[in-house]
């Protein structure tokens, strides 16, 4: 992260990218007992959280990433009664989540409960599910918690963490997505962030393979565009407790979306010449 008076910038040296937005000021900075927790006021993109240094969301685009995390898998299932959420501390996917009416429970769980208090402080609308009844906010390690759960009791788990660095570097292994094999029940899906297809692919093929050699019968990648990540292109893996057809909508959502329609939906799961071969191997 590079910051002077009037830009913020997070540069990779080993990506050779960088991604800037000017800034307007700086609205909050704290040290957790986990990470250092940002906000910044921006001239073009609204407000922007960062953690350690790196770009969690902005008002302008968080619509995209949020939705292509919960609405796909969620119709792709097709009768998701109770979820889970590991990380997603800004309640951004709870609340996409939430706008799905046969969901009767979502528990949250996020190692840092000062993300999400910063994110009701500084991006309510984002919090705006956070009372539902159905929700559960749990501050808790993920994958201590994943290991504690019942078999059996989850149709959907949804992995909505940080890179795989620091906290979350133990959500993107084997043996942690066995432990969510065992948590799902048959016919259950899991999602989870997995980075720019463009510079990351390494990493999406281990993904993909740890999945498959954890139990999971298929793994789909999930592309959209994100233009405050690195590259502007990112992606998410859904991965399918049991071979099984895809659900999908037949009609636009009967709620308000910015980016996911039925058509999007299908563009989605379109691979990429480069990562069909990747992810073949």
């Amino acid at each position: 992260m590079v910051l002077d008076q009037h830009w913020y910038t997070e540069a990779s040296d080993t990506l050779g990218l960088g991604f800037s937005l000017k800034i307007v000021d700086k609205l909050h900075e704290e040290q957790s007992e986990y990470q250092t927790i940002a906000v910044y006021e921006t001239e073009t993109f609204g407000r922007l959280l960062t953690i350690d240094g790196l770009v969690m969301l902005t008002d302008r685009d968080n619509f995209v990433y949020h939705e292509m995390m919960t609405h796909p898998a969620l119709y792709a299932h097709g009768e998701v009664a109770d979820a889970v959420i590991i990380g997603g501390g800004d309640c951004g996917t709870l609340r996409e989540v939430l706008k799905h009416p046969g969901v009767a429970t979502v528990t949250q769980i996020d190692i840092d409960e000062r993300v999400t208090r910063v994110a009701e402080t500084y991006f309510p609308a984002l919090c705006e599910a956070n009372d539902d009844p159905r929700a559960t906010l749990a501050f808790a390690d993920g994958v201590a918690w994943m290991a504690n759960a019942p078999d059996a009791s989850v149709d959907l788990v949804i992995i909505d963490s940080t890179d795989p660095i620091g906290p979350a570097e133990g959500l993107f292994n084997a043996a942690f997505y066995r432990e969510c094999h065992r948590v799902l029940r048959p016919g259950g899906m899991l999602v989870q962030q997995s980075e720019s297809p463009l510079v990351h692919s390494e990493l999406i093929g281990e993904m993909h393979g740890g999945l498959r050699s954890a139990g999971f019968a298929e793994t789909h990648l999930l592309s959209f565009p994100q233009p405050s990540y690195p590259t502007g292109w990112w992606s998410a893996t859904l991965a399918l407790r049991d071979a099984r057809p895809l659900g999908r909508p037949a009609a636009a959502p009967d709620f308000e979306t910015f980016y996911y329609t039925p058509a999007i939906h299908d563009g989605a799961f379109a691979q990429p010449a480069f990562m069909a071969r990747i992810l073949a191997r």
